[in-house]
């Protein structure tokens, strides 16, 4: 999926409407930079450095299922340098110059690292001629790019991409418990603003952390899997779920921990 809007319903009720991109370049413009990140605002452009280079991924589907074309052009340092560009344009920051010392600069680069490796593991695949559907999608890339970060992070953070349990595919990607909850009575309530992230201290594996979730909504191109009608067949094979534009879809999951 991509094309998604996301933002946070937690903090200054003035603040309360900002998307959450824009209110992370705000923050980040805003703030001597030798001031240290908050957590928030750490998993708010964790976030958004994911769905930047998950957006190269959709951009390039129909490329990377040209089964007439080899070589791609999608090595980790590409995809990466069109990550960034999108995450610089997104929030007004250049990644590079996060202090590479600070929490913000490891997570990030340790994020950073992940998608490169991810994309260089799988140049076979996507430079496979003859093949057309190469079932690697925007989804699936962020899925191993998350637990790729997971393995780099270690005891700092996590991220994960879930949702609705109903709409999980993916088993390992299924919202635990505090997320199910935080999803059935936040996040799908009907009179939940579109464009806010909802983040709140929480307990993960025992330990206490800073849980934020960002909403992200079907869009007109996440339909083709993700739409009706209910319970026919996608490209994949897996049954549509009958979704609508603007119906929620996933929610990027972020821990960080104390």
């Amino acid at each position: 999926m991509s094309g998604f809007h996301f933002a946070r319903p937690t903090g200054a009720a003035a603040s309360r409407m900002v998307p959450a991109a824009l209110l992370l370049a705000l923050l980040l413009g805003a703030m001597p930079t030798a001031r240290a990140d908050t957590r928030e605002e750490i998993a708010l452009s964790l976030a958004e450095m994911l769905r930047s280079a998950r957006t190269v991924i959709s951009a390039n589907q129909a490329l990377i299922n040209d089964p007439a074309v080899g070589d791609k052009g999608l090595s980790g340092d590409v995809v990466l340098q069109k990550t960034r560009a999108k995450y610089s344009q997104a929030t007004s920051q250049d990644p590079g110059e996060i202090d590479p010392n600070s929490l913000h600069g490891k997570l990030l680069r340790a994020l950073m690292a992940s998608i490169t490796e991810v994309m260089d593991e799988n140049q076979p695949l996507l430079n496979e001629q003859g093949v057309a559907f190469k079932a690697f999608l925007p989804a699936t890339f962020a899925r191993l790019v998350t637990e790729r970060f997971r393995s780099k992070a270690g005891a700092d953070a996590v991220i994960k991409v879930t949702g609705p349990d109903e709409l999980v595919r993916n088993r390992s990607a299924r919202p635990d418990r505090w997320e199910q909850e935080q999803i059935e009575s936040v996040l799908l309530r009907h009179d939940y603003p579109k464009g806010q992230h909802f983040a709140m201290v929480a307990e993960d594996r025992g330990r206490r952390a800073l849980r934020v979730l960002i909403p992200e909504y079907y869009t007109e191109s996440c339909l083709a899997c993700h739409g009706g009608p209910k319970g026919e067949p996608d490209i994949t094979g897996y049954p549509k779920e009958g979704g609508r534009v603007g119906d929620l879809g996933s929610v990027i999951s972020i821990t960080i921990f104390d």
